[in-house]
């Protein structure tokens, strides 16, 4: 059953809609966390800014934290509330959600521990042009798939993970570049390894927020994606579309 935003609001049951608007919330306030640390560590990067890097490290354990009060929050519905249906999947993605922002915040560390290496190692030659392009998509993947939950919109989500296919594709280009570079200036191989760390990084990010996009379309269309090609992904939005609008 394809759900509406509407949908979560209807128990009969009012601090069951408090519960479930406050695990949605809580994601939400999860993402612009690990979010702003996407940006901050690549602001860091590019900049040489060594304190912002030093914040972005600090700021994991924040996210860590609201990971488990998210999940044990989540845990507690199930067990109080065996919810069903759309609840359950609302319950299900939240969870699932929690855990791929944890990754994300982790893989902004790592971005921010190559800024300190490459302050003490001296700056990488090449390879920064490149992490501005690829970090401002991934952050914008990030964003989009937030969006996404947030609104209950399946096309919203779809439309992150087309862009997923870009930044792979960007990736492998940006990597191919610098090895190419690295081979005529092997002085350089070191510095130009940790900018390839940092690609590396963020083309997870990228992965990370699909697999959000991809719970986005499990919750409103009732439907697992995430072993499913894009093409298999659309037609099945599409049928499924076409069958709501089907009159009785």
């Amino acid at each position: 059953m394809k759900i509406n935003p509407d949908s979560h609001s209807t128990h009969i049951s009012q601090k069951f809609n408090q519960e479930l608007e406050e695990i949605r919330s809580q994601l939400l306030e999860m993402g612009g966390m690990v979010e702003q640390q996407v940006k901050d560590a690549v602001q860091s990067l590019l900049d040489g800014d060594t304190d912002l890097a030093a914040q972005v490290r600090a700021k994991d354990q924040q996210v860590n934290q609201l990971q488990l009060d998210i999940d044990e929050y989540c845990t507690q519905i199930l067990a109080r509330r065996q919810p069903a249906a759309s609840d359950l999947r609302l319950v299900l993605a939240v969870i699932r959600a929690t855990a791929d922002l944890e990754r994300i915040g982790d893989e902004a560390s790592k971005v921010a521990r190559a800024t300190l290496s490459l302050a003490e190692d001296g700056a990488s030659p090449r390879g920064y042009i490149e992490v501005r392009h690829l970090g401002n998509q991934v952050r914008h993947m990030v964003q989009e798939a937030l969006n996404a939950f947030a609104r209950f919109d399946s096309q919203q989500a779809l439309a992150v993970l087309r862009e997923d296919d870009t930044v792979d594709l960007e990736y492998r280009s940006a990597t191919r570049a610098l090895i190419t570079f690295m081979m005529e200036d092997p002085r350089s191989i070191s510095q130009v390894m940790s900018i390839m760390s940092v690609l590396r990084s963020l083309e997870r990010v990228g992965d990370h927020a699909s697999n959000l996009a991809e719970y986005v379309i499990y919750l409103v269309e009732g439907q697992d994606v995430r072993y499913a090609d894009i093409e298999q992904i659309e037609a099945a939005i599409a049928q499924r579309g076409r069958s709501i609008q089907r009159p009785d």
